[in-house]
Order: C-alpha cells, then structure tokens, then sequence
C-alpha cells in the first residue's frame, strides 16, 4: 500500500467516524421546532355579524357584558336585545311604557345603564334579576343620549336638543344624583372618557366637533379644548381603544374614523351600512369592534390591533 493509499484510508475512517459522532449527538439532542407560519389577521376590514332588519332604526347601545352583546330596539322600540358571539339575536326584556332606550353602559358589578331619552331617565337593570330601576332623573333634560362610564362607575351623559341644535352635559354620581356639567353646547351626542381617564371626550353631531376636557378625580371637568373637526357627515357614539385610540361613528358616510391621543385621523373603516350610530369592543381578547346600522338594523363588525377600554377595565375587575 503506497503512502498515499494509507492517507485516504485514514481519511476516511476519521470522518466516518465523525459522522458517527455527529449523528449519536444529534440523536440525543432535540433541534428546535419549526414555527407555523400563519396568516395575517385581517384588521379593519367591516364584515356583517347580524341578520340585516333584526332591530328597528332606532339601534343602539351598545355594549359587550360576559360573552353577550345588549343593545336597544330590538324588533320594536322600547326594547333591549341580546347578541351572543356566534351573531344569534333575541329579546332580553321590554323597558318600562314609554320609555326608548339609547346608549348602554355597564359598570365592574355587570349592571347595564340605559340612556332613557324619552322619558329624561338613566335606567339600571340588573342582569341576573332583569329587575329595572330609574338610577337618574331630571326634568331639566333634554334627551339623554349617549353614557360614558369611568372605573369608579360614574356616568356622564350627553343631552341634545336636536330642534335647537343646541346640547348639555351631565355627571351622574354612584348615588344616582345629577349634576349639570355644561350647557348651551351644540347638539352634545357621543361621549366617552379617555383610556387613562384623564379626559372626557364629547362631541357635537351638527357642528361636526369633537372636544377634549380635562377630567378631574372629584368628576369635574376644565379646559375644554377642540380635539377634532370634520369637514362633512355627522357623527354619533365613541369608545376608545386601550391605546388611547378613539373610534367616532361617522353617521351618514358609514364609517369608524379612528384617532391617535393627539387628534389626528389616522384610520377609517369603510362599513356596508351608511349610518353607524355606535359601537363596542368585545370577544375574547377584546379586539372585535362591534357596530350597530340604523340603516341596516344590525350589527357589522371588524378587528383591531388594541383592545377596547371598557372591554380592558371589565376584565381587570
């Protein structure tokens, strides 16, 4: 055998054996597993989530509450209706004669607020009882309209006087008192208290406005500020999302503007239906938006990349 046979058979053997090596090792060691890849959620994209004409017109609320979704109007005025998740729809119970429900709020017990607008109420309803109570009165409103509800479970109340163009503001204490926060606004109709709840949010549908207070502990509210001015279309309710984000039903151009905490429009979802009047968060991880068509008479819904405040503060509690 000449030296150079010797060589390569030495070669040889020495990474056969290295192979032997390397496969008993790779035998006793787990490689790290591959990672699915997935789709891409689909974010801001409308979609139908109820049955078209299942609620009047007059559809509105609403609000998400243990995998259930209230709003009022359901088939005839005066009532309330209840979504679960999968879109099925039915009568939770009919409001009191003469009373027709608006926006819906809940606090961290799970009871549900009704604005009464016709009969100048904030009606409270327990869920497990069904039992309805007038929590707040006052004759010197005009039409309760719209709810917005802060952790410690005060409520605000917008009041138009749609004839007038003109609209006031109210707090509502724990104890159900009322307290008049501001008058001779425009048409006040969505209402909403910021993410941190340092600022309440109002605006004005006619005057196509939407302004930012300062909130203080005690419930009171200063340094009112434009937040934003829409060139066209009205606008009905607003919720904001855990990133401080706030979503303004744009009624008569069917769509959710969305604005960053400094005002500016930085998305807009385009809907099927012409007239949102307000919307929720929901689902399990509170990032479905939930929007009520009075045109429609029923719900559409998209995703979003945070979930909502209310949403957020009922899981917390």
């Amino acid at each position: 055998m000449t030296w150079l046979t010797k060589l390569c058979v030495q070669a040889h053997a020495t990474l056969s054996f290295c192979g032997f090596v390397l496969c008993f090792i790779g035998f006793g060691c787990k490689s790290k597993p591959e990672v699915p890849t997935t789709k891409q959620e689909e974010i801001y994209v409308a979609s139908d989530f109820t049955e078209e004409g299942l609620f009047t017109s007059g559809i509105e609320g609403p609000a998400y509450v243990d995998g259930i979704i209230y709003a009022v109007n359901f088939d005839t005025q005066g009532t309330i209706g209840r979504v679960n998740e999968a879109g099925d729809c039915a009568l939770y119970l009919n409001l009191p004669e003469g009373s027709i429900g608006n926006g819906i709020r809940c606090n961290d017990l799970g009871d549900l607020f009704i604005a009464d607008y016709t009969m100048h109420n904030v009606l409270k309803i327990d869920r497990s009882s069904r039992n309805i109570e007038v929590f707040a009165h006052s004759d010197s409103m005009n039409q309760p309209n719209d709810l917005a509800i802060r952790s410690d479970g005060t409520l605000f109340a917008s009041d138009p006087n749609w004839k007038e163009k003109t609209g006031q503001l109210w707090r509502i204490d724990t104890d159900g008192s009322v307290h008049l926060l501001e008058k001779n606004m425009g048409t006040s109709n969505g209402i909403e208290v910021s993410s941190d709840e340092k600022h309440l949010y109002v605006n004005e549908s006619v005057q196509r406005k939407v302004w930012r207070y300062k909130l203080a502990d005690d419930g009171s509210i200063s340094d009112k500020k434009l937040f934003h001015e829409f060139t066209d279309f009205g606008m009905d309710g607003m919720r904001c999302d855990y990133a401080g984000n706030l979503f303004v039903t744009r009624h008569g151009k069917g769509t959710v503007a969305i604005l960053n905490p400094e005002g500016e429009l930085i998305q807009e979802v385009i809907l099927m239906g012409k007239k949102p009047s307000n919307l929720t968060f929901g689902s399990k991880d509170g990032r479905t938006c939930y929007v009520t068509l009075q045109d429609r008479g029923c719900f559409e819904k998209f995703r979003t990349e945070h979930p909502g405040r209310s949403f957020h503060l009922r899981m917390r509690n």
